[in-house]
Formats: structure tokens, sequence, C-alpha cells
């Protein structure tokens, strides 16, 4: 194929990425004018065992910097478990919470009489045990702030505060106060 002069010179591309020299097919290309100029440097021990400290030294790079994502990866993993058992955690806890004043609403029925509520009372305080609710000890028991909201005192002998009267439970949940009792204290 020749181009006229109207015509424009093929690139590789228009011919699909071959380029076309005048040479016939099969014919040993020229070899490129300056090939002969450079020869290369016979490789000397010196230049193998530096070009190996350096692959060596590239190789331990990598090695440590795999080594810390690893570490890094396993603390997110651990981190991210964690913290998925303590918004699970709090969030039983906020329902157990919740159902308190079920309890509270059980338990002042049984008080005035009415036994139809105490199974369901009962039923609901055995499922919430299983899973960790307890209730904190009131009356008789030593006044603990932390455990125990005085709401109304009564003069007493002695210097120890004691518990005479539960004007609410209180409950713990797995070992955490939910809700301090209200009670009257005795001093």
């Amino acid at each position: 194929m020749s181009n006229g002069p109207d015509e424009p010179a093929l690139r590789p591309e228009d011919t699909g990425g071959e380029q076309t020299t005048g040479a016939p097919e099969g014919a040993a290309e020229a070899p490129p004018e300056d090939v002969g100029d450079t020869v290369d440097a016979p490789l000397t021990v010196e230049d193998l065992i530096e070009t190996l400290e350096n692959v060596t030294a590239e190789r331990d790079r990598y090695l440590d910097s795999l080594q810390r994502l690893q570490a890094e990866f396993e603390n997110f993993r651990r981190r991210s478990a964690s913290e998925s058992e303590q918004r699970i955690a709090s969030g039983v806890a906020r329902l157990a919470e919740a159902l308190l004043t079920v309890l509270d609403g059980c338990e002042a029925a049984v008080a005035q009489g009415h036994d139809q509520v105490a199974p369901i009372q009962s039923s609901l305080t055995v499922t919430l045990e299983k899973e960790g609710l307890e209730r904190i000890p009131a009356v008789g028991s030593a006044f603990d702030p932390n455990e125990h909201e005085a709401v109304m005192h009564e003069a007493g002998e002695g210097d120890e505060q004691l518990v005479v009267e539960e004007l609410r439970s209180g409950y713990r949940w797995k070992g955490r106060v939910l809700r301090a009792a209200m009670v009257k204290v005795r001093n």
C-alpha cells in the first residue's frame, strides 16, 4: 500500500497496532544503531551482595508493615466485638429498666389483693433474674447511698443508719445498680 501525496501516512493505531516497515514479512529487523556502543559491565560479587542486602531490607520493611497491619486489624476486630457486646448489654439493661415499672405495677396489684397478677409477676421476675436482675436488699440492712435512696428519716438510737421501710424496690442488673431502692431510714 502506498500513500499518495493526499493520503495521510499510516500510523500503528490505524493498522491494528502493527507497525509497517518496508521490510518483507519474516525478514530480520535491523538492530538499533547504538546497541553496539553499550556493553554491560560484568556483575561483581560486591554488586550482587549490595543488591541482595537492598532486596532483603525491602522485604523486611514489607514484612514489618504487614505484621503491623495484622496487629492493627486484630485490635480493631477485638475492639469492634467489645463495643458490640457493650451496645447489646446496654440495650438489654434499658429494656430491663423499662420492665421495672411493670414489676412495680404487679407488686402494687398483689398488695391490693389482686392475686390474678401474681403468676405474671412471678414469671417476669424469674425470667429477668435468669438474665442478671437482682433485687437490692433493703429492710433491716445498713443504709448505703449507692443502693438506697432515703426519702424519709426516723429518729432512733445509735449512730448506724438502718433501713426500716422499703417504699419502692431497688434492682441491680449484672452487678450494676439499675435503680436505687427508695427507703425510710432510722438513725
